[in-house]
């Protein structure tokens, strides 16, 4: 019998273009777009651009894989370096939500660096993509809620979703693939500690959980051989790394359940677990014409990982901390109707803002918990200054499979981000969206901006 991590390699080795039905391409060409956008907003922040300094400073200043931020080329390492801590910069990537899982931010970068490289087709890219995806949901879903609490998944189950998304560009058979998936898995890293001091190292997450994928990757198509359960074995990742490791959940319906278009956009600049709550907080306040100065309190209903990742962040010190912040997020929800990235600029040092922050409590929630990670439902108890009591619950905020975003909000989307921080001219975000919605015939992926 083959094991989990072999079904895997060969998935991913052997998946063709004609295998994937065409509304998961589709939904693969809207993540795409979505994370270009967060891209090029990312691409203004001070981390990202010490990172792309560091690039810059070690990397080759010539080659055929862009640095779409700052419009040059440099090789597929660098650019997926960069591309990829820009991605996840401004919390408006996707994320899965059975998994806990970003997959946007590690598997697009790194495919557009190597199929520029190598010059790869548009259906060569998207099948890629989709490998990479189907791949690292698994992965996270198999590392279970226990290693969430303390590690990222993004920088862990990420690294793998790279590897094998650089893997099926490569061309690598199934022993190759599994060759890469060990190299990626014994680099696998990313811890949560960070955002009790606002430190930078989500953005070093997701650079270096891109970078590594390709480096295993490569290293795989050079006969580079790498463990041959690093999921699964006795001394891998969930062995190491969790408690709850279900290694059944890395084959789950390979090949017939389609994990990609179960991802989600973010509709809100903020960490994912703000968002159920958020939402729920707009339809109380909508229904029952209420102001920011009508309440006195907002309960918010949550699972335990919302508990476990924001409760860390008692008064925010950064902008990009301040969005891993229940309180904040529900005060621009209360105040502006809309948290957004130029709302947050303005949120940090705002009196209002900091008020109704302190308005904002989270109780763990028995129901909220028990469907976690699969359904995110949002609960919320509002009490007004006049002791009216109002209770918001929302089962799928917007983003969600079943609540998503049509091609012209991804659009609306992009062009806002585009001209964040003024990033990039409006009519290079015009071609991009151009650009990707005519990718199935494009025969080399060559410079997008």
């Amino acid at each position: 019998m083959t094991t989990q991590s072999e079904q895997l390699a060969t998935f991913a080795a052997n998946l063709q273009f004609s295998d994937i039905p065409a509304h998961v391409i589709a939904r693969c060409e809207d993540l795409l777009l979505d994370t270009l956008g967060s891209i090029l907003a990312g691409s203004t922040a001070r981390p990202v651009k010490t990172i792309d300094a560091f690039a810059k400073l070690q990397g080759p200043t010539t080659g055929k894989s862009q640095v779409l931020g700052n419009v040059r080329s440099t090789t597929a390492l660098f650019a997926s370096l960069v591309n990829a801590a820009a991605a996840h910069m401004v919390e408006q990537d996707d994320v899965h939500n059975g998994s806990v899982f970003h997959p946007a931010a590690v598997v697009f970068p790194p495919a557009l660096a190597v199929a520029q490289e190598i010059g790869a087709s548009g259906k060569e890219l998207l099948t890629a993509c989709v490998a990479g995806y189907e791949v690292g949901i698994r992965v996270g879903e198999f590392l279970g809620r226990s290693h969430y609490r303390i590690f990222h998944t993004t920088g862990t189950a990420g690294t793998i979703a790279a590897a094998v998304t650089v893997g099926r560009l490569l061309k690598l058979n199934p022993e190759q693939m599994l060759d890469a998936i060990g190299s990626a898995g014994t680099q696998a890293a990313g811890l949560w500690e960070f955002l009790r001091t606002a430190a930078d190292s989500k953005q070093l997450h997701t650079a270096k959980a891109a970078a590594n994928g390709l480096i295993a990757a490569y290293l795989a198509k050079d006969g580079f051989t790498g463990a041959k359960q690093i999921l699964e074995g006795a001394q891998g990742m969930g062995a190491g790394m969790s408690t709850d490791a279900d290694p059944r959940k890395l084959v789950d319906g390979l090949g017939s359940r389609w994990a990609l278009p179960e991802t989600s956009f973010k509709y809100h600049a903020s960490c994912r677990h703000t968002h159920p709550a958020a939402d729920a907080l707009q339809v109380v306040m909508k229904e029952n014409n209420l102001s920011a100065g009508d309440i006195a309190s907002v309960v918010t209903h949550v699972h335990q990982g919302a508990i476990d990742v924001l409760g860390a962040v008692i008064k925010p010190e950064t902008v990009h901390q301040s969005k891993f912040s229940m309180g904040t997020v529900l005060a621009l929800i209360a105040i502006q109707n809309f948290a957004g990235l130029a709302e947050f600029d303005a949120a940090l040092h705002d009196e209002q803002v900091g008020a109704f922050r302190e308005k904002v409590t989270m109780e763990l929630d028995e129901e909220v918990d028990t469907a976690y990670p699969n359904r995110w439902i949002g609960k919320v108890t509002v009490t007004t200054n006049d002791g009216r009591v109002f209770k918001g619950r929302v089962d799928e905020p917007k983003g969600d499979p079943g609540n998503t975003l049509s091609r012209p909000e991804i659009e609306d989307k992009v062009m806002r981000l585009g001209q964040y921080e003024n990033a990039a001219p409006v009519e290079t975000i015009k071609h991009l969206i151009d650009y990707v919605w005519d990718l199935q015939n494009k025969d080399v992926i060559e410079a997008l901006v």
